[in-house]
């Protein structure tokens, strides 16, 4: 019986070798031979994430045709692999990926670090803040209050709960979108909002256009929806969005959804100004396309002279095309897993109406808690406090960075939570690995790409400052170095196999 429970094909192993950078070997250095290098490219992959576990391989015939490569090569890559705990196969089941006894599975996505491994090594893999005192405690308090009318009914709201649907449509009306309450439903997080909307318009095999890179959580979440990712770049640093290039996507791709964070883009920082936004909405209609606007991080502008632009769906006045996601868990905390969608009315009944065959509805006092925070200005007051911890959170990693690893390339953004840093010819999947090894665990670009784009990145959330800053940048350099040494994976050097 397979043991395998999906497959890579030879091409696209292929294109996901091909995508890992290397820098070229210095005088002197010894390069592995070729299997060598090819066993030590699928190991970074499954380690990665990238190449799921239990996935079926090419034969060996078909990759060495692929990597225009002998068969003998490949052979002894595989033999490597399954010395290695890498590998298993079975006469006439093929051969499939693995990890060695003892050893955790690869993540997919950005999941928090443990609690007990904080004591010994810096997550720079998740971007969020610890929650914001007192704030968080008044407003548990003030919902354990407003609780005893909600606990004498059935509890479940599966479009949220009518008080703070209101609240959160008067706030949109403030910034001058005239909402009705009709036009929220509240979700369990931004990932909770977002899964609903790709069950509603997208189904297995519709086309998503997503930025590229993109934000990895909800990149994985399309995909293991069975959506079909038609990535468009981004310009380089914080210029952002190429419009006219969006354009020609969305006209010859028809993707059934495009999915922006337009506000302090995760993970590159960029803002879309009045324009862009104006723009893509103005594609997006000629289209047929809905346009997810993703607003979790809206509120942290770092910078005060930062001018804000008006909400993406400012630019859709007959609510057709946008539908906008919010979070409390990037503004307030993560713990605090309350998201909402605003669209129009018809769109949130479906979504409403869907929601019965999976989750039923978000909890109630985190919802009470959120609408204390709504309305006694307690919100306003805590995401001041968020500004100012992230503002000097980054200043902080910046200089640190820049002091320890001068040749590392980025734009400091003015606002939002991440650092998106070209690591000077540096594999970043390779940093990854052995920033574990030195006790610093930091997400590499291809994580936020489509096929293994983005290799020559990491990206660095403001969750850290001072002192541990400061530690964070040193263990970083010592990964460089590993990397750098051909140490990163023990053994023989290891090199990426480029076909």
């Amino acid at each position: 019986m397979a043991q395998w429970t999906s497959a890579v094909g030879a091409g696209q192993l292929a294109r996901l070798l091909g995508s890992q950078q290397d820098r070229p070997a210095g005088p002197g250095t010894r390069r592995p031979p070729a299997y060598r290098a090819l066993a030590d490219g699928v190991r970074l992959l499954v380690l990665e994430g990238r190449v799921p576990v239990a996935a079926r391989l090419p034969a060996e015939r078909e990759l060495a045709l692929a990597l225009t490569v002998s068969r003998t090569t490949v052979a002894a890559a595989y033999e490597a692999l399954r010395a290695e705990g890498f590998l298993e196969s079975r006469r006439g089941a093929g051969s499939w990926t693995a990890v060695p006894a003892g050893n955790p599975l690869p993540a997919r996505g950005l999941e928090p670090l443990p609690p007990e491994a904080l004591g010994s090594v810096i997550d720079l893999g998740c971007a969020a803040l610890p929650a914001p005192e007192p704030w968080l405690t008044r407003a548990v308090q003030g919902a354990l209050e407003e609780l005893p009318p909600y606990a004498h009914t059935h509890g479940d709201y599966p479009a949220g709960l009518p008080a703070l649907r209101a609240m959160i449509a008067e706030r949109y009306t403030a910034r001058g979108i005239p909402t009705m309450p009709e036009q929220i439903m509240v979700t369990t997080g931004a990932m909770g909002a977002i899964d609903a909307i790709c069950h509603l318009f997208g189904g297995r095999g519709e086309r998503i256009a997503v930025e590229s890179p993109s934000y990895a959580n909800i990149l994985q979440l399309m995909r293991e929806a069975g959506a079909r990712l038609v990535p468009v770049a981004m310009a380089e640093g914080l210029a952002g969005w190429d419009v006219d290039r969006w354009r020609q996507v969305l006209r010859e791709a028809a993707p059934r959804i495009a999915y922006v964070v337009a506000d302090f883009h995760n993970p590159t920082g960029a803002l879309a100004d009045d324009d862009q936004r104006r723009r893509l909405v103005d594609a997006a209609r000629s289209a047929g396309t809905v346009l997810v606007a993703d607003e979790t991080m809206s509120e942290l502008r770092l910078d005060d002279d930062v001018e804000k632009p008006r909400p993406v769906c400012a630019f859709d006045p007959a609510g057709s095309t946008v539908v906008t996601v919010g979070s409390a868990s990037k503004a307030f905390w993560a713990g605090m897993r309350i998201g909402w969608v605003r669209a129009a009315p018809d769109v949130i009944r479906s979504l409403v109406a869907a929601r019965a065959y999976a989750d039923m509805g978000t909890p109630v006092l985190e919802q009470l808690a959120v609408n204390w925070l709504f309305s006694t200005g307690g919100w306003e007051q805590a995401v001041t406090v968020r500004r100012e911890q992230a503002r000097r959170n980054r200043d902080e990693l910046v200089a640190a960075v820049r002091r320890e690893l001068p040749d590392w390339e980025f734009e400091v953004p003015r606002g939002g939570l991440t650092l998106w840093v070209r690591t000077g010819g540096l594999s970043g999947s390779r940093l990854a690995e052995a920033g574990e090894r030195v006790g610093v665990r930091v997400p590499s670009g291809p994580r936020f790409g489509v096929d293994g784009a983005f290799e020559g990145y990491v990206r660095l959330p403001f969750t850290v400052g001072g002192a541990v800053a400061e530690e964070a940048a040193v263990r970083l350099a010592a990964a460089a170095r590993l990397v750098e040494s051909g140490g990163a994976g023990g053994g023989e050097a290891p090199r990426t196999f480029v076909a």
